[in-house]
C-alpha cells in the first residue's frame, strides 16, 4: 500500500484533519480523506487520529492509501441523458426516480450501474461509487457532473470545496419566505433521534444556501400558498436544501420526509415526488480551465404542477 507523508503548512494551522488532507494530498477528497482516516489509515504525528481534530504547522500527516479495488459496481445498459462529455468528464440530466450510486440494499439500477455500460473510464472513488462527484437525491432530477479521471475528480473537487463550482436549483416552497431573498447559514449533521435523517444540529458540518423567490401564489382550494424558488448551494451536504427549507419553515413541496405538511398540496398538484430540480451547473472544465455552464429545464411533472397553480389562481 502506497504511503503519503506530507507536512502541514502555515496555511492549514488550525483547520481540521479531514479539511486540510485535500491541500496536503491534491488527488485526496476530503470525503474520501475522511474514509481513510475513519479505517485508521492516517497518521497525525504517528498516531492514530480523528476527522475533527485541529493540526498545527508543522504537524506530520502520513496517509496510507489502499491499492485501487476492483469495481464492485456492475454495468447495466440503460437511457442517460448525456448533457455533454469530453475525455475528462461527463455532464448527465438525472431522471427523478434513479438513484446516483449502489448502497447497501441497493446494489443496481442506479446512474454509476448506467455509466459503467456507457464508458470503462470513470475515477475511481470507492468500489461504488466510480466517477460520483457530487449527487442528487433519488427523487430530485437534474445536473451533475461526473469525472472520468482521478486528475479531474480532484480538479471538481477543488472547485467544489473553493465554493467556484455554481450548482441551482429551482423548488417550490410552502409558503412565502422573508426575505425574498436570503442565505440560511445552518450546520446540517446526521439527526441523532433518526439516523436515516438529516437535521441542523449546533454539532453539525456547516451548510450555506441561499435563495430567492422567483414567484409567489396565492392559496386556492386545496392548495396552500406556495413560492418558486432559486437555490444556490455554498456547500455540498445530505439533503441540504430539503432540511434548510424545512428548518425556516418552507419545506419542499412534496417531500415526504421533511415536509409531510405539504402532502395535501402536493396531491392537488399531482406531484408524486419532491418538487426539486438541479436547473444549472457551472463549472472549469479540468484541464483546460475554460468555464462551461448547462442548463435543464423542469421536468414534464413539475412544470404540470406549476400549470395547475396557474390554473387554480385563474
Amino acid at each position: 500500500m502506497p504511503e503519503l507523508v506530507a507536512t502541514v503548512a502555515p496555511a492549514q494551522a488550525g483547520a481540521r484533519l479531514d479539511a486540510a488532507i485535500p491541500a496536503l494530498a491534491p488527488d485526496v477528497s476530503r470525503s474520501y480523506g475522511r474514509q481513510l482516516i475513519e479505517a485508521g489509515r492516517v497518521l497525525l504525528n504517528g498516531r492514530p487520529a480523528r476527522p475533527a481534530q485541529k493540526v498545527r504547522a508543522g504537524d506530520q500527516v502520513v496517509l496510507t492509501i489502499p491499492e485501487p479495488a476492483p469495481v464492485a459496481a456492475q454495468a447495466e445498459p440503460m437511457d442517460l441523458r448525456i448533457v455533454y462529455e469530453d475525455a475528462a468528464v461527463l455532464v448527465i440530466d438525472k431522471p427523478a426516480g434513479l438513484v446516483t450510486h449502489p448502497a447497501p440494499g441497493h446494489p443496481g439500477g442506479t446512474l454509476v450501474n448506467g455509466l459503467l455500460a456507457h464508458t470503462d473510464q470513470l475515477s475511481l472513488h470507492g468500489d461504488i461509487r466510480p466517477g460520483i462527484v457530487h449527487r442528487l437525491d433519488k427523487d430530485t432530477s437534474g445536473l451533475l457532473v461526473v469525472a472520468r479521471t482521478d486528475a479531474a475528480h480532484a480538479a471538481l473537487v477543488r472547485q467544489h470545496q473553493a465554493r467556484t463550482m455554481d450548482k441551482e436549483y429551482l423548488g417550490l416552497a410552502l409558503g412565502h419566505p422573508r426575505p425574498e431573498t436570503g442565505l440560511i447559514d445552518a450546520p446540517i449533521g446526521r439527526d441523532p433521534r433518526e439516523r436515516k435523517r438529516q437535521a441542523v444540529l449546533a454539532t453539525g458540518r456547516p451548510a450555506r444556501t441561499r435563495y430567492h423567490v422567483e414567484r409567489e401564489f396565492a392559496p386556492a382550494p386545496g392548495v396552500e400558498s406556495c413560492a418558486l424558488l432559486r437555490l444556490q448551494l455554498e456547500t455540498g451536504r445530505t439533503h441540504q436544501i430539503r432540511v434548510h427549507m424545512a428548518y425556516i419553515g418552507h419545506p419542499i413541496v412534496g417531500d415526504a420526509v421533511y415536509g409531510a405538511r405539504t402532502a395535501r398540496t402536493a396531491r392537488a398538484l399531482g406531484l408524486t415526488r419532491q418538487f426539486l430540480h438541479a436547473t444549472r451547473l457551472a463549472f472549469d472544465l479540468p484541464g483546460s480551465g475554460a468555464r462551461v455552464s448547462f442548463e435543464s429545464p423542469l421536468p414534464a411533472d413539475l412544470a404540470a404542477a406549476l400549470a395547475r397553480l396557474d390554473s387554480a389562481r385563474a
